[in-house]
């Protein structure tokens, strides 16, 4: 009789069950706190085709990983994507030793109109939509040409299609601080959960991150003089943290990677499209899987590369701004490793 697989732990005694897998670093928008305007994207040689993708996403099933999470850039420009989309789903609840528990997505929203009944049929059941404004106008300046009318239809795409919707956005001072109520409310209408995400040091912009930074603490204080947020146990596997709003009855998480270190409960890594392994968002330590499955590696040799990589995994990040230089505190951009 079959059994789940043992947990890969880091050093830490972290079991490592949960992988976000970025397909892509390109992406059809150009938002302010994750690209440059004129981003140069990488060479289709670097990147890892779908199949090569796939084998390590199920290597890592192999060693105990539960859920996979498909991000980019924007994972729905990837040509064909689709097809990784149902070979992982495929794997959703079948047989202990090579199923997944969840398989799901961050995405812009751009792309889902066209691809949202897919995503369900393949076995996703819920998704993550960045969204950080409900105003068109501050939609267009915060994704430098986007046009939010894509971005709501694809939402409503994927309600229709059964999949739960969790809105994610960005909380920058200044800028769309004065839109988190509107959110709240569209997303208690709608029937969605939202997540506030404080901004992180990652990558050259363009822009002063001092500026941006803007302490969910002091979010959350404000936005208690409106809504009724009852403490929950609630959790997803990711590290935010989840008050329901009483007057919509449905949830608000928080990820404060500034202000509150999570890393004590971290259970995730992150493979990017070049594959290359970060044990941390955070940290530049990192393991090249491509140069493994490209040397004609067997799975048993894969699966020692990823085990030693875990064996590294460090404690926590150090997100800290260089006031002195305005450096990025991780030079990479977000959009390769995908939040």
């Amino acid at each position: 009789m079959s059994s789940l697989p043992s947990p890969m732990l880091d050093p830490f005694g972290r079991a490592i069950t949960y992988l976000r897998v970025s397909v892509t670093d390109r992406c059809d928008l150009r938002c302010v706190y994750c690209m440059a305007e004129d981003m140069h994207f990488l060479p289709k040689k670097d990147v890892l085709t779908l199949e090569e993708l796939e084998r390590l996403s199920v290597a890592f099933i192999g060693l105990g990983t539960r859920k996979i999470r498909l991000t980019g850039g924007e994972p729905l420009v990837r040509r064909d994507v689709m097809r990784l989309v149902q070979r992982l789903g495929a794997r959703i609840g079948v047989g202990a030793e090579q199923g997944l528990d969840e398989l799901t997505l961050t995405t812009n929203g751009s792309q889902l109109a066209r691809c949202a009944a897919g995503l369900a049929a393949a076995g996703m059941r819920r998704i993550n939509v960045s969204l950080d404004t409900l105003d068109p106008a501050k939609f267009t300046l915060l994704t430098r040409w986007g046009k939010i009318g894509p971005t709501l239809e694809g939402i409503a795409a994927a309600k229709a299609a059964g999949l739960a919707v969790k809105i994610n956005t960005v909380a920058m001072k200044g800028v769309n601080e004065d839109d988190f109520d509107a959110l709240i409310a569209w997303c208690g209408e709608q029937g969605f959960d939202l997540c506030l995400i404080e901004t992180m040091p990652m990558g050259e912009i363009g822009e002063d991150r001092t500026d941006q930074y803007l302490p969910l603490s002091v979010v959350r204080s404000r936005l208690r003089r409106r809504w009724t947020l009852d403490e929950t146990d609630y959790r997803t596997g990711g590290p935010a943290r989840y008050f329901g709003v009483r007057e919509t009855g449905r949830r608000i998480g928080f990820i404060t990677p500034m202000t509150h270190n999570f890393c004590e409960s971290c259970n995730r890594v992150r493979l990017t499209c070049t594959g290359t392994l970060f044990m941390c968002l955070g940290q530049d330590d990192q393991a090249d899987l491509r140069a493994v499955l490209r040397s004609g590696a067997d799975d048993a040799a894969l699966t020692a590369a990823i085990r030693e990589a875990i064996s590294r995994k460090p404690k926590g990040h150090d997100f800290i701004i260089d006031r002195r230089h305005d450096q990025p505190a991780v030079a990479r951009h977000m959009s390769m490793t995908g939040g």
